[in-house]
């Protein structure tokens, strides 16, 4: 497409993109945005050096096209234009943009792949993850997924996780890199090492006598319990369950460590999580004090992917701006950039109102789409992961029943509302009506 546009001689066209999600997947009814911040980083890092290239040069669909001119302005390349989005953290619904970027269009063509990659990906953990820490209660979750997904992404993961409250998350790199609080336990593999389970508490209390979480599972779970409490003693910071009826063994295990003298050693539940079966562990009271949750948070199993796009809204020929939209039937795009109000009640969302980008906010509207890249260059400083993380859990902490609820909405159900101003709509209208006089 870069290529197109240049020997059409249209690089330097003006274009509006903007990256937005059609409808919520499968039982969401919100979505957190993340990574968003990450990817704008990303696009103002993009750069073409010698060795990418001469492997350009190598492919066969596009050896015609890269002429020597060509590969002149892709060495050259850099991200000049400016981009608006919504902060990571930030509650969002279908049909409103997250992100707005306006550039020459070779620019903003060249960023398409790179911000959906990143902003789908990241978006989707830290939706699922809202939803178990919602479901958990106030209790604590755990990040547990480094072992299911891609390492690079088990990084991000982690960093999703808690974005929206988890407590601590396994990966260690996550804790380098964003001071997340690092957590973990014994495996499996340290027990089934030592001849015997005794020796491999023994062992592992040695080591970090400063406090032990004990896996007391690996064979017999209730003996398991008793041996961990009259080996580690008051230094049993608490015992992780990962296999079997979590309810039944709980109650069973919360007993034996109160009559073996460790009524502050703590349960930690793992194994296939997701908000659901937390959410029945608590109905049911289930002396649980923390869950590891892992492959259900970082592959989002019930929704796995989010159908975020980015499409162009408008771009300039012979000194006017031109709105385009798609007709699509299912997938039709409003014309025109825009921006999005939104009305809050303290923490909490009322709605959302999409309109063009030249609007005025009502009274107690807030723009969510804020200016951070003009020519190239960042304009608001990049919030903490601590601040975002402070906002996030402030909003979703006061959200109302109907949009925490985790099973999927009837038909009849009332959404959050998004409302469309009326010139965005007359703009679709129009466009409409141009292609069907064409």
């Amino acid at each position: 497409m870069a290529a197109g546009y240049f020997h059409r001689g249209l690089g330097h066209t003006r274009a509006t993109c903007e990256l937005f999600v059609r409808r919520l997947p499968g039982p969401r009814r919100y979505l957190v945005a993340n990574e968003v911040e990450a990817a704008i980083d990303a696009a103002l890092d993009l750069r073409f050096d010698d060795e990418d290239l001469a492997y350009l040069q190598e492919v066969p669909g596009l050896r015609e096209a890269l002429t020597p001119e060509f590969l002149t302005y892709l060495k050259d390349f850099r991200f000049r234009g400016d981009i608006d989005a919504v902060t990571d953290g930030t509650l969002v619904f279908a049909g409103a943009p997250l992100m707005r970027v306006t550039a020459d269009i070779i620019e903003a063509q060249l960023l398409e792949t790179l911000v959906l990659s990143m902003v789908n990906h990241g978006t989707m953990v830290a939706s699922k993850a809202a939803r178990i820490v919602h479901a958990a209660g106030g209790r604590a979750v755990l990040e547990f997924g480094t072992r299911r997904t891609h390492p690079d992404a088990a990084i991000g993961a982690a960093r999703a996780a808690y974005l929206v409250g988890a407590a601590g998350t396994s990966n260690v790199e996550a804790g380098r890199r964003y001071g997340i609080p690092v957590s973990g336990t014994a495996a499996h593999m340290w027990t089934m090492t030592h001849e015997d389970e005794v020796s491999s508490f023994e062992n592992y209390v040695a080591t970090f006598p400063a406090g032990t979480i004990l896996l007391i599972d690996t064979y017999d779970t209730r003996r398991g319990a008793e041996r961990a409490a009259r080996v580690a003693g008051d230094k049993l910071r608490g015992v992780r369950l990962d296999s079997g009826d979590l309810d039944a063994l709980s109650r069973e295990v919360r007993a034996i460590l109160d009559r073996e003298g460790c009524p502050e050693a703590k349960i930690v539940a793992s194994g296939d999580l997701d908000e659901y079966s937390i959410a029945g562990l608590l109905r049911a009271s289930a002396p649980i004090d923390m869950f590891g949750v892992g492959t259900e948070l970082v592959c989002s199993k019930d929704a796995p992917s989010l159908g975020g796009v980015y499409k162009v809204v408008q771009y300039e020929r012979d000194g006017k701006v031109v709105p385009v939209g798609k007709l699509s039937e299912g997938k039709a795009t409003f014309p025109g950039s825009h921006q999005v109000f939104r009305r809050l009640d303290g923490d909490c969302p009322i709605r959302d109102r999409l309109t063009l980008a030249d609007a005025e906010p009502e009274e107690g509207e807030v723009p969510l789409l804020q200016p951070l890249v003009r020519a190239g260059e960042r304009c608001a400083a990049r919030g903490s992961l601590e601040d975002r993380r402070r906002a996030a859990m402030a909003t979703l902490a006061a959200l109302p029943s109907g949009l925490t609820a985790l099973e999927s909405p009837t038909p009849k159900a009332e959404g959050y509302p998004v409302l469309v101003d009326a010139a965005v709509r007359a703009l679709l209208d129009e466009i409409a009506e141009r292609h069907r006089s064409a």
